[in-house]
């Protein structure tokens, strides 16, 4: 039987925490479903197509089999795009105590919804805990150095996508 989790996210852009909750959700699972939320009345800074791209280079970085993560869009609730992919967990990552409680009110709303998919907390690792996707985009917008914070290839998106915004 495959064992799949779901972590959703904006991954707008895919910052180093997402590398490494992704890292971690790999070793738990035998299929990880990335699913990005699309909201209609948001306008991302990364089309779906980039941000997708993006995971497909970071699970190649990883080493990991390819086959082991799709990716999908979705713009309902997170518990029917897991329920799509068959996912027995919801993948969740934490920094700190205030995504705890935060996430202890979706995890039992979710929960109350759909009690066969679990929710599952990630400790994000203490070298990425203080990384933010709007922080990152902040700071990429203003010309800043966001390589620590950032896989490389993203880094360069950013810087270009806000020379082309210059």
């Amino acid at each position: 039987m495959t064992r799949t989790v779901l972590y959703s996210g904006s991954f707008d852009p895919v910052t180093n925490g997402h590398v490494d909750i992704l890292a971690q959700a790999l070793t738990l699972a035998d299929r990880v479903v990335v699913a990005i939320g699309v909201h209609p009345a948001k306008k991302p800074l990364f089309e779906f197509d980039e941000r997708v791209a993006m995971i497909g280079e970071v699970v190649a970085g990883l080493g990991a089999d390819p086959g082991r993560v799709d990716v999908v869009a979705f713009s309902d609730l997170v518990v029917e795009a897991a329920r799509r992919a068959g996912a027995v967990a919801i993948v969740r990552g934490l920094r700190d105590g205030t995504d705890l409680d935060y996430e202890m009110q979706m995890a039992g709303m979710n929960g109350a919804m759909a009690p066969e998919v679990k929710t599952v907390f990630l400790p994000a690792s203490p070298n990425v805990r203080h990384i933010t996707a709007t922080l990152v985009r902040q700071i990429a917008a203003m010309g800043g150095d966001v390589s620590s914070f950032v896989p490389g290839f993203v880094a360069a998106r950013l810087k270009a996508r806000f020379a082309e915004r210059a």
